[in-house]
């Protein structure tokens, strides 16, 4: 069954979250004793101690909620294992922002002293963290955070398993220029860091396809409630169809918006896939048929792996996975094959393991980890329709091959 409406509505006023980037990012800094809960030397009876960073309270607390599923998913369905040896899960509440999130994550390494961490949904409080893990020597596998700096320097000790902001964005610029041919464009989009990166990203493509631009409008930030004077700047562009990002609140009124002005009859609506994902999607509802997005994950992903993944989601949570859920799921996924191949499981041999872990069999499709350890990954382009269980991001074609 889909998610459930209250949760469906608790995400769509938090998803803001989702891609939320501070310009000030707190710095985590000094030289820290080395993480290592399980033994160095290998004594396959002692746990391996992983730390797990996501927001347990206040508003991106939902997107913890999901991370937390997938993550515990994997381990419930390996008799709570990561390359054959037993785990102990330490959870710190990363909270709203790195003013919380830097110090409870920090903990999770100098008092906890784990040996790896997964999770962080806030992109400054990941830019926060990362001297800290560098100069620990602890991995930090980074599960939503989306920022493209975080990654900039590649390093044996920051690793990502969700996505860059440029890189959703641009996988979709060629197949919106191939399907609106000679016509042009508006880009509208939110005014702050996820919102510019993922435009950047998507205009990359889009121009380097011939694709033309007829505008571009960046609204204030977080108080945007009213697009009408947006709606007519793009009815009157004479643009042949229009591209999106917005997350949370931001995504629902805007998409019930568009629909109320009558521009998803004579205009279509693009956005990378954070426009209509999760409990956004409950929220908008029938507005949201039609609009087309990109994103690296849809339940309705056809592969054996996502098929059974999607039954055992449901099994176990009553509701259907999200992009969220996964991207914890397979960071469990890369600390099984680290550390059953690690000659050490503290810090410095699980960071070195993950060098080698070459291909993931995921519910999104099978990935890798590119040179700045950022996943090399499929995308798809996904179309929303009323289904039996709701709506539905419908999966129409693969972008990457």
């Amino acid at each position: 069954m889909p998610p459930s409406l209250s949760r469906g509505a608790r995400r769509a006023a938090f998803l803001p979250a989702l891609l939320a980037i501070s310009l000030v990012a707190a710095c985590g800094g000094g030289s820290l004793s080395s993480g290592g809960g399980a033994d160095a030397n290998g004594d396959d009876s002692t746990p391996v101690k992983i730390g797990l960073s996501v927001p347990l309270s206040g508003v991106y607390a939902p997107l913890g909620e999901d991370m937390t599923q997938g993550f515990e998913l994997y381990l419930k369905q390996r008799d709570n294992k990561l390359g054959g040896r037993n785990v102990t899960v330490v959870k710190a509440d990363e909270g709203e922002g790195p003013q919380a999130g830097v110090p409870a994550t920090t903990k999770l390494v100098t008092g906890d002293q784990v040996s790896a961490v997964v999770g962080i949904v806030n992109s400054a409080t990941a830019l926060g963290l990362k001297d800290t893990f560098v100069s620990s020597e602890v991995p930090l596998i980074i599960a939503n955070a989306g920022a493209d700096d975080i990654t900039k320097d590649a390093s044996p000790y920051i690793w990502r398993t969700s996505f860059t902001n440029g890189g959703v964005g641009e996988s979709i610029g060629k197949a919106v220029a191939e399907e609106v041919g000679d016509g042009e464009v508006y880009i509208i989009t939110a005014d702050y860091a996820a919102g510019q990166e993922q435009i950047a990203g998507f205009k990359k493509s889009f121009e380097a396809a011939g694709g033309k631009i007829a505008g571009e409008t960046y609204t204030p930030f977080g108080t945007t409630s009213d697009w009408q004077p947006y709606l007519n700047e793009i009815r009157n562009s004479g643009a042949k169809a229009v591209f999106s990002f917005y997350a949370g609140s931001e995504a629902v009124n805007f998409v019930k918006q568009y629909n109320q002005f009558g521009l998803s009859k004579t205009t279509p609506l693009y956005g990378t896939g954070f426009l209509t994902e999760g409990g956004v999607l409950d929220a908008q509802g029938e507005a949201a048929v039609g609009t087309k997005t990109a994103l690296h994950y849809s339940d309705a992903v056809e592969n054996d792996t996502n098929a059974e993944f999607v039954k055992a989601y449901q099994e176990a949570y009553n509701e259907l996975p999200t992009t969220y859920a996964v991207q914890a799921y397979d960071a469990a996924a890369v600390l099984d094959k680290a550390i059953g191949s690690a000659e050490t499981v503290d810090g410095p041999g699980i960071g070195k393991a993950l060098s080698n872990v070459g291909d993931i069999d995921s519910p999104r499709g099978t990935w890798r980890f590119n040179d700045k350890h950022d996943p090399e990954q499929p995308y798809y382009l996904r179309e929303v329709q009323k289904t039996d269980g709701g709506f539905s991001n419908v999966v129409i074609r693969e972008l990457t091959k």
